[in-house]
C-alpha cells in the first residue's frame, strides 16, 4: 500500500472519529452478508442495517404502523426505489428517506464505509448484539387446544366471566362470533347481572387446523392492487378481529376483581366492553363473510399471534392494559384505517370498503372506551393520579418505541383523544 493512500485513509478515519455522532457497527465483508440487520442501540430504540446494490442504509428497526420487526423484513425495488417492506402487514419505506406510500415514515440514518468498516451516524453506542433483556419481549410460540386452560366450574353458568373464559376457550372464530352475540345480549336484557370472578387462560385457543406462524411469517398483504393482495389484507384484519374479540373478554375477566378506591369496577365498565366484545365479533363477522365473497375463507392463510403479546405485557395492571391496547393499539388503528379503505376504493373493491368504513367508525368508540375508563380510574383512585402524566408513564414502560406519525388527528379527537395524550410520546427532533 502506498505511503499517500495510507494517508489519505488515516485521515478519513481521524474525521469519522472527530464526529461525535459516528460508531462503528463492524466489518462491511461480514455485514453485506445480510440484506436487513437489528443494530442495537445502547439508549434508544433499535436501528435495522439494510444493503442492497453495494450500499448501506439505516433506519429504526421496530415499523411505525405496530412495531413490525423490519430486520425479518425483504428489499424489494417500488418503481425504482429501493425499499425495505415489513414483515407483518407488508408497509414499505424508502431505504433513502424513510416515507411509505401509507404516509408513515421511518427516521433514517447516515452510514459510511471507511477503511473496510461501516459507521452509522448516531449519538448512541450500537452493537451488533444485545444484552438488554428488559428490550426482548417474552415470545409466544405455542397455541393451546381447544379444551386447555379451562378453570370455571361448569355448574356455574350465571356469571359474566365464566361466559368470558368459556369464549376465551372457544377455538373456532364462527363459534366465538355466535357465542359473544348471544351472551352480550343476555348481559343487556338483564338475564346475566353477576359479573362474578373466573380466570382466563394465558393464552386463547385457536382452531388446531389454524397455522400460526411467528410474527413476520405470514403472506404479505401486498398493495391491495390485485385479488389476491385484498384477500390477504382482508385476512390478515380478520385475525387482527378475532384478538379484538378476546381482547375485550380478557379484560372483563382478568380484571373483574379489580377496585378503585376501595369500591368494585362499576357496571358501566363492564357495558361498554361487552359493547366492544360484540362490536369486534361484528367487524370479523363481516370481515369473513367478505372473505367468502371473493372465493376465500378465514384460515386459508398462516397467520400470527404476536398480537397477544400486549396482553400479556400488562396483565398485571388495568391501567396499562387501557392505556397500550385501547389508547396506543387501538388509536393507531384509526390512524391507518382510512388509508386501507382509500386502498381498497381505489382498486374499485368498494364492498370491502364500505365493511372498513363501518370497522373504522366503531373502533372510535373503542378508543373512546379506554379513554373513558383510564381517566375514571386515575380522578377516582386515591391518592388521585394525573391522567396524562400517568398514561405516558405507563406507555414508556409497556410498550416498545416512541409513538410514530402521521396521526389521524380528526379521528383521534372523536374519540376524546387530543394530542396533549400522545405528541409528547413521539420521538423528540434532535
Amino acid at each position: 500500500m502506498g505511503e499517500p493512500y495510507k494517508r489519505e485513509l488515516v485521515e478519513e478515519l481521524r474525521d469519522v472519529v472527530r464526529g461525535s455522532n459516528w460508531q462503528c457497527v463492524g466489518e462491511v465483508a461480514l455485514l453485506k452478508q445480510k440484506k436487513c440487520q437489528r443494530v442495537f442501540v445502547e439508549e434508544g430504540e433499535d436501528l435495522v442495517l439494510l444493503h442492497t446494490a453495494g450500499k448501506f442504509y439505516a433506519m429504526e428497526a421496530l415499523c411505525a404502523h405496530e412495531g413490525g420487526p423490519l430486520d425479518d423484513g425483504d428489499i424489494e425495488d417500488l418503481d425504482g426505489r429501493a425499499v425495505v417492506v415489513c414483515p407483518w402487514h407488508s408497509f414499505e419505506f424508502d431505504l433513502e428517506t424513510g416515507e411509505s406510500s401509507s404516509g408513515l415514515k421511518q427516521d433514517v440514518y447516515r452510514v459510511e464505509t471507511v477503511g473496510g468498516e461501516v459507521y452509522i451516524n448516531i449519538a448512541s453506542d450500537v452493537s451488533l448484539y444485545s444484552n438488554r433483556q428488559d428490550r426482548i419481549p417474552e415470545e409466544i410460540t405455542t397455541v393451546p387446544s381447544s379444551s386447555s386452560g379451562k378453570v370455571c366450574d361448569p355448574a356455574d353458568k350465571d356469571s359474566l366471566t365464566y361466559w368470558a373464559v368459556q369464549i376465551l376457550n372457544t377455538a373456532d372464530p364462527d363459534n366465538k362470533v355466535s357465542l359473544t352475540e348471544q351472551i352480550g345480549e343476555l348481559w343487556r336484557s338483564g338475564e346475566i347481572t353477576a359479573v362474578g370472578y373466573h380466570k382466563p387462560p394465558d393464552q386463547p385457543c385457536r382452531d388446531p387446523q389454524l397455522s400460526v406462524v411467528d410474527p413476520g411469517k405470514e403472506k404479505r398483504r401486498g398493495r391491495g392492487g390485485t385479488l389476491s393482495s385484498r384477500i390477504t389484507n382482508l385476512h390478515a384484519l380478520a385475525n387482527i378481529e378475532q384478538w379484538a374479540i378476546d381482547l375485550a373478554w380478557d379484560i372483563i375477566a382478568r380484571f373483574s376483581g379489580d377496585s378503585v378506591a376501595g369500591q368494585p369496577l362499576p357496571k358501566t365498565f363492564f357495558d361498554d366492553f361487552v359493547k366492544v366484545a360484540c362490536d369486534e365479533a361484528k367487524h370479523y363477522s363481516l370481515i369473513s363473510t367478505r372473505l367468502r365473497d371473493l372465493g376465500s375463507h378465514f384460515g386459508s392463510q398462516p397467520v400470527h399471534n404476536g398480537l397477544w403479546q400486549t396482553a400479556s405485557e400488562t396483565s398485571e395492571s388495568l391501567l396499562a392494559r387501557l392505556a397500550v391496547v385501547h389508547m396506543v393499539h387501538e388509536a393507531r388503528g384509526l390512524d391507518v384505517q382510512p388509508h386501507t379503505l382509500e386502498k381498497f376504493a381505489r382498486h374499485g373493491d368498494e364492498a370491502s370498503a364500505k365493511v372498513l368504513e363501518v370497522v373504522y367508525e366503531e373502533e372510535i368508540t373503542h378508543v373512546a372506551a379506554g379513554l373513558k375508563w383510564f381517566t375514571y380510574i386515575c380522578t377516582n383512585s386515591n391518592p388521585t393520579k394525573e391522567c396524562i402524566p400517568t398514561f405516558h408513564e405507563l406507555v414508556r414502560k409497556h410498550f416498545r418505541g416512541y409513538l410514530k406519525p402521521p396521526f389521524n388527528f380528526e379521528g383521534r379527537e372523536s374519540a376524546g383523544m387530543v394530542r396533549e395524550w400522545y405528541l409528547p410520546l413521539v420521538k423528540p427532533i434532535t
